[in-house]
């Protein structure tokens, strides 16, 4: 079956969205999740210094606090949890106003904001892959340690090691996003092929080779333009593109292994690179429903781009742990992600504090992550409430096979850390508009092109 070549290059001009963003922060491009009507009698929106704004009033006496973020469907989640703390607080009664700003506007206005030590607001949402910039030097924001002790035992490490320095934690993490395997059923049925019983990745090889014989899919994608196929290969190997102490790290046996792997599936022809270079586009979407890929390997806040950009699909994904060389290995790790901070110069820093840790760790705010955001909680005591986890009538639970929970806790103890730090920008601009390209288009060898983004991005960072 003769099959053509499809990848694109992506422009460098796209790093400071769609790597930064969307491959290093997956629920911070706006389309993660549905977006929840916010018109109750309590909510007033506006427009403020080129944001929408969102005012949550409560009552008498209430304390006045400031948000930002970059997501608007994450001020709906803010405003309805200020909501559940007011009605269950009468003595620390809160008005939030939470404003959207884009993307690169909002974390340039926090820098400038908190670095002149004017105009912070008391709280805001940090996107992973710029997180490291707030830690330098000594952070100019709220030690949260004390706050999320309350909490810490039922939330996955890995995700407050994410927004943590000198064992402090500084910012509150939204999900796990623990990556995890979507296999298209109905391409693996006409194959043949039991999703089930596909535990490694030779297991992965055949079932691709019956796949590409069978049908007219590819098994997998080769991503160009995205980390998480090389990351989550990466993780099973425990290890990391970036040192301990925040250096480059990746002319590394281990990521020759993780590249080799892909490169191994487009050479035996059953993988192929995906439209855009990366599953998260729009026309790495249309390949998706298309059915030219039989699976994606992406973190759970990607179930939110099949409900919403690829409904078609709906009762023919399945969910499953990834794929490993050798059984035992840990099969996920959390990719993605925003941490929420306190601003030091917030005035109300210990009732901001207290009410963020509420709202984003504890059972109640975890329930309403997954059913607003449809983000994988942090908050492992939620994921055995099968009152909602499995809820018949949410969007999430009905789109696919089976259950995304059940799959969780499967992995629940395999789900690694990759670090975020200053190296990460530079080094995810690098292999997202020229190592991947020189490999997987231009047929470099792996060993050289990492040697050489290795040497780049070490130039780059001095």
């Amino acid at each position: 079956m003769k099959k053509s070549k499809s990848g694109k290059k992506l422009l460098a001009s796209l790093l400071s969205f769609g790597i930064a963003a969307s491959l290093l922060g997956g629920c911070s491009s706006g389309s993660s999740g549905s977006k929840e009507d916010s018109s109750k009698s309590e909510a007033e929106s506006s427009s403020e210094a080129q944001g929408e704004s969102l005012t949550v009033k409560g009552g008498e006496g209430a304390t006045d606090l400031s948000m930002w973020v970059f997501v608007e469907i994450h001020g709906q989640f803010y405003a309805e949890m200020v909501k559940e703390w007011n009605a269950k607080n009468p003595d620390k009664q809160i008005n939030l106003t939470v404003t959207t700003y884009p993307y690169d506007d909002m974390h340039n206005k926090l820098t400038l904001a908190l670095q002149s030590g004017e105009g912070a607001p008391d709280l805001c949402d940090i996107e992973v892959g710029k997180f490291p910039n707030f830690l330098k030097g000594t952070p100019q924001l709220a030690d949260l340690t004390e706050y999320i002790k309350p909490y810490k035992d039922s939330i996955v490490p890995s995700r407050l090691a994410l927004y943590s320095k000198d064992g402090k934690n500084y910012g509150v993490p939204t999900h796990v996003g623990a990556t995890v395997m979507f296999y298209n059923t109905e391409i693996l049925d006409k194959a043949g092929v039991d999703y089930t019983k596909i535990k490694t990745w030779d297991d992965y090889l055949k079932a691709g080779k019956k796949v590409v014989e069978k049908t007219d899919a590819y098994m997998g994608t080769i991503d160009t333009g995205g980390l998480n196929n090389y990351l989550a290969v990466l993780a099973e190997l425990g290890s990391d593109y970036t040192t301990e102490d925040g250096k480059p790290n990746v002319d590394t046996p281990e990521m020759v292994k993780a590249i080799s792997l892909f490169k191994s599936f487009k050479d035996a022809g059953i993988s192929e690179i995906i439209a855009g270079g990366h599953s998260d586009t729009e026309e790495g979407f249309g390949e998706i429903v298309a059915g030219k890929f039989a699976s994606v390997i992406e973190p759970l806040w990607y179930m939110s781009r099949f409900t919403n950009y690829m409904p078609e699909l709906s009762g023919k994904i399945a969910i499953a742990p990834l794929p490993v060389f050798e059984e035992g290995q840990k099969r996920s790790v959390g990719l993605g992600g925003t941490g929420t901070v306190v601003t030091k110069t917030s005035k109300n820093l210990k009732l901001a504090a207290e009410w963020l840790t509420w709202a984003k760790l504890s059972e109640d705010g975890n329930i309403q992550i997954w059913k607003i955001l449809g983000f994988d909680p942090v908050n492992t005591a939620m994921w055995t409430n099968k009152e909602v986890t499995h809820d018949p009538e949410n969007k999430y639970v009905k789109y696919f096979k089976n259950n995304p929970f059940d799959v969780l806790n499967e992995i629940r103890d395999e789900i690694s850390l990759i670090k975020s730090n200053e190296a990460v920008p530079s080094l995810a601009n690098y292999l997202c508009t020229t190592t991947f390209n020189s490999i997987f288009e231009d047929g470099a060898d792996i060993e050289k092109a990492l040697k050489d983004a290795q040497e780049q991005v070490e130039l780059e960072l001095g």
